[in-house]
């Protein structure tokens, strides 16, 4: 089976005309073009895409106007493009001059893959710092606890004091009753568990 050229166009709002994108991948020979019209590029799944991703085979050639027509972040791109390259599917970026079919165009994609990692480092640094400082000024960090310890500390007097069944009291608070128990556990040490 001969390899195919497939090109991908898109524009993010309904007024804009993709006729400009198409009468540049037809004269590059592209055999079909697969169109997202009035989608964002933030989007990692566009029906349009998806299908262009799905009709490519080893060999074949995705072709696109511009890299922002494809992805709009630079990780999104390369994982994209990593892929594209493990099913031995080559890609050509007409604005960038990017073809990874060439040596010059390989490198390119390479330097790309450099910078997304070096991006997705600074991100982890930034979250991780950000995390220490707070932590730094005792805010909790992740998910607010279900139940606050004076919650907890009802709970067991009701249970203890007013005969409650565990089910009962965590109805009364809004919550499962292991979600109950597990704060219990963790509030009030000298828990019955047989409560």
């Amino acid at each position: 089976m001969s390899s195919k050229t497939i090109g991908y166009a898109r524009v993010s709002t309904e007024d804009q005309s993709l006729a400009l994108q198409i009468q540049a991948l037809e004269r590059l020979g592209c055999e079909k073009i697969f169109t997202d019209h009035g989608v964002s590029g933030a989007l990692h799944s566009r029906q349009g895409l998806d299908r262009a991703l799905v009709s490519l085979r080893a060999g074949d050639k995705l072709v696109v106007w511009r890299l922002d027509r494809l992805g709009r972040s630079l990780s999104h791109l390369v994982t994209l493009l990593e892929k594209l390259g493990r099913r031995h599917v080559r890609f050509q970026s007409v604005t960038e001059n990017i073809d990874t079919s060439s040596a010059g165009g390989r490198l390119v994609f390479h330097m790309m893959a450099a910078l997304a990692e070096f991006e997705r480092s600074l991100i982890s640094e930034r979250t991780r710092a950000g995390m220490a400082a707070a932590r730094a000024q005792g805010r909790r960090m992740g998910r607010q606890p279900s139940l606050t310890a004076a919650q907890c500390h009802e709970a067991q007097r009701l249970m203890r004091e007013e005969h409650w069944a565990l089910a009962k009291a965590a109805h009364h608070f809004g919550v499962h009753p292991r979600t109950l128990l597990r704060h219990l556990r963790a509030t009030c040490v000298n828990l019955v568990e047989s409560a």
